[in-house]
């Protein structure tokens, strides 16, 4: 009897230590914010950026609770993974400073060019139109580089057995790639030729397209006022005529710059915040 008592000891407390520890709360949390950006990825309107962005805020609110338990502690101490996650968190920060940097100069390039339309003095709102356009080349170039940069970052892959080293490597991952979506609304369509931003042009002036929202094949914020003002510049559409849904256009884009703006701002906030949180736990 004693033996087989001493056995179903044994065979209880084998079978206890077996069973799989449950995930703090905050781990489950962080995992469940990820899930829901990874499914909303493939959206790219102004509207859906704004829901992305408000998600990532949601996010990293999370990460910086995570970042205080003592389990994150101690997966990040001696942790060979610990640079690579300092150094994405600087690069995020970066990306996001440019989206601030990009956003701003968009924002006062319309609102130049909303009061050269008010003004419409022929030769002069023409030099307007051009200094908006020659503006708009800028930003794509600068955002085009970046891009090519958060490409050949998330290509690299590495193995990282813990969890919660790997919940904040998936985080930054899923936070470049919303980032990606913002900087490349941002940039619109790639113009490498006249032929091709009449091809847009005429794509997104269409009645049909502009009105028609329901069916996803109208052009965004970005995209309406370059293809106007290509338009006309291309010569392809009287100026008096079009001055009007140009200023239209304007007034859509610059909310949306609005919205855009302080979503990035408060997420801007949000990552600063974590990384001070990330360093004091390497400094202590």
């Amino acid at each position: 009897m004693d033996s087989f008592a001493e056995n179903s000891k044994k065979s209880f407390h084998i079978r206890s230590n077996s069973l799989p520890s449950k995930p703090h709360p905050v781990v489950d949390e962080v995992d469940e914010h990820l899930c829901r950006l990874k499914a909303s990825e493939a959206t790219s309107s102004s509207s859906s950026l704004c829901q992305k962005l408000d998600g990532l805020q949601d996010l990293h609110d999370c990460i910086d609770k995570l970042l205080l338990l003592p389990l994150t502690h101690r997966a990040l101490v001696d942790n060979k993974s610990v640079d690579d996650l300092l150094e994405g968190s600087l690069k995020i920060l970066d990306v996001c400073a440019l989206a601030k940097d990009v956003l701003l100069q968009m924002k006062e390039s319309v609102h130049e060019l909303e009061l050269a339309l008010r003004r419409r003095r022929g030769d002069d709102t023409a030099i307007d139109v051009q200094k908006y356009l020659n503006s708009r080349k800028m930003i794509k170039k600068a955002i085009h580089k970046v891009l090519k940069g958060i490409e050949r970052s998330s290509s690299q892959k590495s193995d990282e057995s813990s969890e919660v080293v790997s919940l904040l490597k998936e985080a930054e991952a899923v936070t470049l790639n919303n980032m990606e979506s913002l900087l490349s609304f941002i940039a619109g369509p790639k113009l490498p030729s006249k032929i091709s931003r009449w091809s847009l042009v005429s794509k997104l002036m269409q009645p049909k397209r502009v009105a028609n929202k329901e069916d996803g094949s109208y052009g965004n914020e970005v995209e309406m006022v370059d293809a106007s003002l290509y338009s006309i510049t291309s010569h392809k559409s009287d100026f008096l005529v079009q001055v009007e849904d140009v200023k239209n256009s304007l007034r859509k884009l610059e909310s949306c710059i609005h919205d855009l703006e302080e979503d990035l701002e408060s997420l801007y906030r949000r990552l600063i915040k974590n990384r001070v949180s990330f360093l004091n736990i390497l400094n202590n």
